[in-house]
């Protein structure tokens, strides 16, 4: 069944965060990722105003999402990231028999 990570990123340094994006991109697809969403702008409609970049990652299973965060290939683009932005990041398993996104490319 399909998981997601959701992300809400905010970049504090965006060079060190360019880099951060091409090792994380490399990582996401080496364990069967797919970005559905990644930046563009946020409009919040209820709640908490602070949204930045938002990034949805779909993966094949809520175990092969968490083989991917806690991989040696996501470890150096990982320790990046978190010197470089401030992040929330959560997973969430898909609905039994939902279709959609999990084939989107990204």
């Amino acid at each position: 069944m399909t998981a997601y990570v959701i992300a809400n990123v905010e970049v504090t340094d965006k060079d060190a965060y360019a880099a951060y994006i091409s090792l994380a991109s490399a990582s996401v697809a080496a364990f069967g990722g797919q970005y559905i969403a990644r930046g563009g702008e946020v409009t919040v409609l209820e709640g908490n105003k602070n949204w930045h970049r938002v990034v949805i990652l779909a993966f094949p299973s809520l175990a092969r999402a968490q083989e991917w965060y806690a991989s040696p290939d996501y470890a150096a683009a990982r320790a990046i990231r978190q010197r470089a932005a401030r992040s929330e990041i959560v997973f969430l398993p898909g609905m039994p028999g939902a279709t959609g996104a999990a084939g989107a490319a990204g």
